[in-house]
Order: structure tokens, then C-alpha cells, then sequence
């Protein structure tokens, strides 16, 4: 099995920290266009490998020449939204990022399943997907598993239980349309609705939708990496191991819900070749509304693509 994530900044690296201490992979390629950026990091990763006891080899390079043959990509290599940047500016500039990545990693992997998680994530997933060629299913993008987990840690912390007893699914678009899906989170079994009042719910849901702004604006530079790298590595896992596990995955709908034609936030069951199946579950029907709302937004959005030049 080998995996390939393109870029080395903090999200990217952690990625491939996480996937070659895993064992999922007998080798992870690390690509950037920074020179000594991706080959200090994979030999500074190869050196613990006799200490945290893993056999994974760590290649870094700035090339794409070593990623041939690729069975997974995860796709971290973008800018972040500056201060004064719109997010025309953003989608412009991620963009050509993307086109670039598809058009020099796809021909020499071509039966590699690609987990995207460049933002803004729904038009880049989307993007990919068009510049690549590849089949719907084996373009996604990874926000769901982000956003569901913070989901769970902040009823856990409202709760004061652990977050091994919370579940709980986020779906829809990454950002402002967002809907985490209360009916669904149980809470050591039970329904959140018995363990928590609405108001309390509702300041759980939007704390979920602020959860990347909130790490931002304590930081001040930079932005989240470690659940995200997490969310990323499980969704590699998943496909890797042919686990047929069921995620929210930013996945190609084609009627699910009531919604067609669009790359948006649902559960999906992941295995070998990517998206197997999109699962519909049983949303209220304000849920639904939500979502169906979220896909419009991400199609009128996607349309601006078709605005930019190559």
C-alpha cells in the first residue's frame, strides 16, 4: 500500500505521521514545492521509527515522480484565508493549487482513490474531481469526520462524560451550512434530546460550526492540524483496509436526499475504491431542509469555478 499526501505544512505532516505510525502503508510520499521542507520532515519521521516501532517508510520530495503508483491521496496543499482576502480571492487562488496537484499526480496513479481536504473543501473536492477525470467515487473530500468529532468532544466537555460515550454525525457543507444533526448523537445511548435542553443544544451545534474559527482566533497564526490530520488518517484507513465503514465524507450525491449532482456532507460507506455507498439516514425533517439548503449553496458556489480561467 502506498500513500501520497501533498503538502508539508503542519496538517500534511501530521497526516503522514499518523498514517506511517499506523502501519496502514508500506510507504507515504510526502510532496511540496518548499525544497528540504518535505525530505527534513519524512528523515526526521524515518529516525523514530526504531522507537515508536513501526516499519513505514517516509519518502519526502518536491517532485511528484516518486508518487507514481500511488493507491491513496490525500490532498492538504492549498493557502489558508488571509485577513482581507474575500473568498472569490481563495477559490481563485486554491484552485489553480488543485488543477496543478490533479493534472501532476492522476496520470502515473490512476486507480488511486483521492481524499481532498483543501478549502474552501466542497468546490475543491468538486474541482478535483473535474480536473482529474477520475470517477465520482474515488474523488472525496474530508470535513465530516473533522466537525463530527469536534461535535462529540464539546458534548462530552458540556456533558462531563467521556467522548468514547458520545456519538454523534455532522453533515453538510464545510463552514456556514454546516448541519450537525442532534436527532442522531446519542449520548452513553441515550438521546441527546433526554440529557440536554434545546438551548443547550443549540449553543452545542453552533460551537460545532465555529469550531475552526475558534482554534484560529487562539492561535493567531495558523490553524487546526491535529483532529483534522486524525479525521484524514481514519478516512485513509477506512479505504486502505477495505473496512466498509460508514464516515461523513464530503461524497458525490446522485439523488440521496433529495439532492443531486453536487459534492456535499453525507455518511458514506468507505472501503477499497473509495465511496461505496451513500447511507440515508433517518433525518428530521428540518435536517433535511438544512441539508438541501447546504447543496444549494454548494452548487451556486461551484458555478463560480466556471467563472475562473486555468
Amino acid at each position: 500500500m502506498k500513500v501520497t499526501v501533498v503538502g508539508a505544512g503542519k496538517y500534511g505532516s501530521t497526516t503522514v505521521q499518523r498514517i506511517a505510525e499506523s502501519g496502514l502503508a508500506d510507504e507515504v510520499v510526502m510532496t511540496d514545492i518548499v525544497e528540504g521542507l518535505p525530505q527534513g520532515l519524512a528523515l526526521d519521521m524515518m529516525q523514530s521509527r526504531p522507537i515508536e516501532g513501526f516499519e513505514t517508510r517516509v519518502v519526502g520530495t518536491n517532485t511528484y515522480a516518486e508518487t507514481a503508483g500511488s493507491d491513496i491521496c490525500v490532498v492538504t496543499a492549498g493557502l489558508p484565508r488571509k485577513p482581507g482576502m474575500s473568498r472569490m480571492d481563495l477559490l481563485e487562488v486554491n484552485a489553480k493549487i488543485i488543477k496543478d496537484v490533479a493534472k501532476n499526480f492522476c496520470p502515473a496513479s490512476p486507480d488511486a482513490v483521492v481524499i481532498v481536504v483543501t478549502n474552501p473543501l466542497d468546490e475543491m473536492t468538486h474541482l478535483f474531481r473535474d480536473a482529474s477525470g477520475f470517477p465520482h467515487q474515488r474523488v472525496m473530500g474530508q470535513a465530516g469526520m473533522l466537525d463530527t468529532a469536534r461535535f462529540e468532544h464539546f458534548v462530552a466537555e458540556e456533558l462531563g462524560i467521556s467522548p468514547l460515550q458520545v456519538e454523534a454525525i455532522t453533515l453538510g457543507s464545510h463552514g456556514e451550512t454546516m448541519v450537525p444533526v442532534p436527532s442522531q448523537v446519542k449520548v452513553a445511548g441515550k438521546p441527546l434530546t433526554e440529557v440536554a435542553d434545546d438551548a443547550t443544544i443549540e449553543q452545542l451545534v453552533q460551537r460545532t460550526r465555529d469550531g475552526g474559527a475558534e482554534i484560529v482566533a487562539l492561535l493567531k497564526t495558523g490553524s487546526a492540524y491535529y483532529a483534522p490530520s486524525s479525521a484524514a488518517a481514519a478516512m485513509v484507513e477506512a479505504v486502505a483496509g477495505d473496512k466498509d465503514e460508514v464516515m461523513p465524507v464530503c461524497a458525490w450525491l446522485t439523488g440521496q436526499y433529495g439532492i443531486d449532482g453536487v459534492y456535499l456532507g453525507v455518511p458514506a460507506k468507505l472501503g477499497a475504491g473509495g465511496v461505496k455507498e451513500i447511507v440515508e439516514l433517518p433525518l428530521t425533517d428540518a435536517e433535511v431542509s438544512a441539508l438541501r439548503g447546504a447543496g444549494n449553496a454548494v452548487r451556486e458556489k461551484c458555478a463560480d469555478l466556471s467563472k475562473l480561467g486555468d
